[in-house]
């Protein structure tokens, strides 16, 4: 106590030479638990942002099913605002649903390369982004302090410009698959009248061009006329421009420079 009550007179004594000593003495061992994990130089790094529990958050909000234009502009813009934020080291961010990639450039040093530092503070400035916009996509639907959304991410160190292309190409048909799948499931239920359950087991085992016979024979939907917000995802550019566009035709351009 006598210690803590020394510390808080020189706080005000103006001597800031004698506190500094003082505040480092024996209380100062804890940082060394701290750990600060730096990413392998001269690599790709992917900050993935996905969204956590976020079926749960749309049924509570009401989302439009299969596909809530509104979130996603909403996911659009909040990504757009960080990849503003760190244009000049961000290559491009791409998205669909409740997930983001943002791709940083091999040479990077934003944040000497801290795992923690590129992690969190990508994935608080997503979160802050998505409350902050909200009420513009959607002005009649207030949050509610109970169900708010929230984030996980993650950084990921790609070794060369062959593996990072592919990756996005990875979240490129996986937007596709996962697109049509949902699309035809919710549609034999809203316009069919399927329960869920039966709605599965029409899909199980079914191909993609399956799928799509389904949706037009069934749901009288040509899948080839969807919005391509929906089939293709969203691409963010470093100039911040949201494209819709055929990821893998165009990663050649994507990564000109890089």
């Amino acid at each position: 106590m006598k210690e803590i009550q020394s510390i808080a007179h020189l706080s005000t004594s103006g001597s800031s030479e004698q506190y500094h000593t003082m505040a480092k003495s024996r209380f100062e061992y804890v940082r060394q638990f701290e750990t600060n994990e730096v990413l392998l130089p001269e690599t790709y790094i992917v900050v993935r942002i996905d969204g956590k529990k976020f079926h749960e958050f749309s049924r509570t909000y009401e989302f439009q099913k299969p596909n809530d234009l509104r979130a996603l502009k909403l996911m659009n813009a909040s990504a757009k605002n960080v990849v503003m934020k760190y244009q000049h080291e961000v290559v491009c961010a791409f998205g669909e649903s409740d997930e983001y990639s943002f791709i940083l450039r091999k040479d990077t040093v934003l944040f000497k390369r801290r795992q923690n530092k590129l992690s969190s503070l990508f994935v608080s400035l997503f979160t802050a982004n998505y409350v902050a916009l909200w009420s513009k996509f959607f002005p009649d639907v207030a949050l509610d302090y109970k169900n708010l959304p929230f984030f996980d991410s993650r950084c990921v160190c790609y070794p060369s410009l062959t593996t990072i292309k592919d990756y996005l190409s990875w979240r490129y048909v996986d937007t596709h698959i996962n697109n049509l799948y949902n699309t035809v499931f919710w549609q034999l239920i809203v316009k069919c009248g399927l329960t869920p359950q039966e709605s599965e087991q029409k899909l199980c085992g079914t191909l993609s061009s399956d799928k799509q016979e389904i949706l037009f024979t069934k749901c009288g939907i040509n899948y080839n006329n969807e919005p391509e917000i929906f089939k293709k995802g969203s691409l963010i550019n470093k100039k911040g421009e949201i494209l819709h566009i055929d990821v893998i035709k165009n990663i050649d351009a994507l990564f000109e420079g890089f």
